[in-house]
């Protein structure tokens, strides 16, 4: 059984998915092949989220916030190292920022990458995700489609992941027309960490200096901030 057919049995995709993106495409724009287990999940998925909190970048989408093909990707891996540099006591980076390419988001602000090496070879590429471009990292040895696999299928544990993540089962939710809008996406942005931060200072909430934001303090931080 591939890991695309282990995931649509754990998850079934949508019934109608949207038209598929012209791969060659969007592969001479961006300059390189992609994994082609990436291309078989957004072919059988379309725009999504995957347990209303994973979100896969796709090719050309109308939200420069979700855009594969957009700045974005390019502009994160840039912000690594600044990131890093910035703080009083920079972490270890566990691949170089180079090698990196921001391919999904969570509604915590935490990033999904490839890491790109080898370079010629996309099907090797494997997973990396951190919190905000700050520490902790995790590392998956595995195609994106395996690492959503193990996520969704409760073997694979990432940290920075809610532990309640798999509260209503494994999940795929449709983008609508309407969700997948540059003005819509925009309001559903991932947030700043200092955003929230400020905000649980200001409304009593107890949080050391550094670290992982308390997923709960995060949840009302967007109880009290829908829009």
């Amino acid at each position: 059984m591939t890991a695309l057919h282990a995931l649509t049995a754990l998850c079934p995709p949508p019934a109608v998915p949207p038209p598929a993106p012209d791969w060659s495409q969007v592969e001479d724009a961006w300059g390189t092949s992609l994994p082609q287990d990436y291309k078989e999940l957004v072919t059988a998925y379309g725009p999504g989220r995957f347990c209303g909190f994973i979100t896969l970048y796709q090719p050309h989408s109308p939200s420069a916030w979700i855009d594969l093909t957009g700045p974005l990707p390019a502009r994160l891996r840039g912000q690594i190292e600044e990131v890093r540099q910035a703080a009083r006591h920079p972490w270890p980076l566990p691949h170089s920022p180079e090698n990196l390419f921001a391919m999904g988001v969570t509604d915590n602000g935490d990033y999904l990458f490839w890491v790109t090496q080898p370079a010629e070879t996309p099907d090797q590429w494997t997973v990396a995700v951190n919190e905000a471009l700050r520490a902790p990292w995790f590392s998956y040895t595995g195609s994106l489609t395996e690492f959503l696999v193990g996520v969704l299928g409760g073997t694979t544990r990432v940290p920075m992941f809610p532990r309640d993540l798999l509260r209503h089962g494994p999940t795929f939710t449709p983008s609508t027309p309407r969700s997948t809008s540059l003005e819509t996406t925009t309001r559903m942005a991932p947030v700043s960490t200092r955003t929230i931060r400020e905000w649980a200072d200001a409304n009593g909430f107890d949080l050391p200096e550094r670290g992982r934001i308390p997923y709960d303090v995060v949840e009302a931080w967007r109880h009290e901030n829908p829009s």
